[in-house]
């Protein structure tokens, strides 16, 4: 298990942009399992949308990229690096995920070669689908 400051010495993402809270498994070069608790004193909620906060789906891709970023750079070779979107694939929004929600992120590496990977990515709360994408990655 990995709590913020480990992730942080991981990644390179920082408040407001650090979507992940905890890491609750990982095996690198393999996947990662994480959490993030949606808050409603999230700065995005004061305007998406004012009495109707939703999380938006960028959020939540970004959230499930930092999760294969952990997978990947927990990896000897790629310790120190810094893990980019490389691009998006088949995202599929299935429900609304709102503040008080406990999103827990999936992402299993499928491909790995040299510095490019892909990954399948699943975010789910309280066990029900929210989200799900191919990701691929880019380490530098």
């Amino acid at each position: 298990m990995l709590d913020s400051t480990q992730i942080q010495a991981i990644l390179p993402h920082r408040y407001p942009m650090l979507l992940i809270d905890r890491v609750l498994e990982h095996e690198p070069g393999q996947y990662a399992l994480a959490r993030k608790n949606v808050s409603i004193n999230e700065a995005v909620f004061q305007g998406h949308f004012p009495g109707n906060p939703v999380l938006p789906g960028v959020f939540i891709l970004e959230a499930m990229a930092q999760t294969g970023a952990i997978a990947l750079l927990t990896l000897d070779n790629f310790k120190g690096r810094t893990a980019y979107f490389g691009g998006i694939k088949s995202a599929k929004f299935r429900q609304v995920v709102r503040p008080g929600d406990t999103l827990e992120i999936k992402v299993t590496l499928e491909k790995l070669k040299d510095r490019i990977g892909v990954g399948k990515a699943i975010a789910t709360v309280e066990g029900q689908k929210a989200c799900t994408a191919e990701l691929t990655f880019i380490v530098e």
